[in-house]
């Protein structure tokens, strides 16, 4: 998953940054969308932007909330391996913390996915051998999925 990342990033021409991904479960997934975008059910998938400093001094681009739940079924109902889709929604959502919105873009970053995930890098990507997921407690307004504190203008999206 690491490389994974990582080549997104250097394809896209962007220098290596710092980033979490963290995989929760159907029920986590609910809570955070409803939180932080209104929607009262579990997406696949939510991206967090902080544009900070991590402590090894990279950019620290922000998290990646995956929900292997709600990838492996909509992997099955749109016949797709569960890892290919895990793996899609990681590039879906470093895209999200580059800045990209299908949701007003008319269409670009859809293509853009559409373009990464035909690259050599995407296809020959290690499967996710081992999925873990885990619920907890929901972090307070104010804070992304970790508990770090979202800079100023920090957005949540799906």
């Amino acid at each position: 998953m690491i490389s994974l990342c990582s080549d997104t990033l250097w394809v896209l021409g962007k220098a290596p940054s710092a980033l979490t991904v963290v995989f929760v479960d159907s029920c986590a997934m609910r809570v955070m969308n409803g939180r932080y975008r209104g929607r009262d059910y579990p997406t696949d998938v939510l991206s967090f932007l902080y544009g900070c400093e991590a402590d090894d001094g990279l950019a620290f681009l922000g998290d990646v909330v995956i929900s292997p739940e709600v990838a492996c079924r909509n992997a099955e109902r749109w016949h797709a391996a569960p890892d290919r889709e895990i793996r899609k929604l990681l590039v879906h959502g470093v895209l999200h913390l580059l800045g990209h919105d299908h949701e007003i873009d008319s269409g670009e970053m859809n293509r853009l996915q559409r373009r990464l995930l035909r690259r050599k890098f995407f296809l020959k990507a290690l499967p996710v051998i081992a999925l873990q997921t885990h619920g907890g407690a929901s972090p307070g307004r104010g804070t992304g999925p970790l508990g770090r504190r979202r800079a100023a203008g920090a957005n949540s999206l799906g």
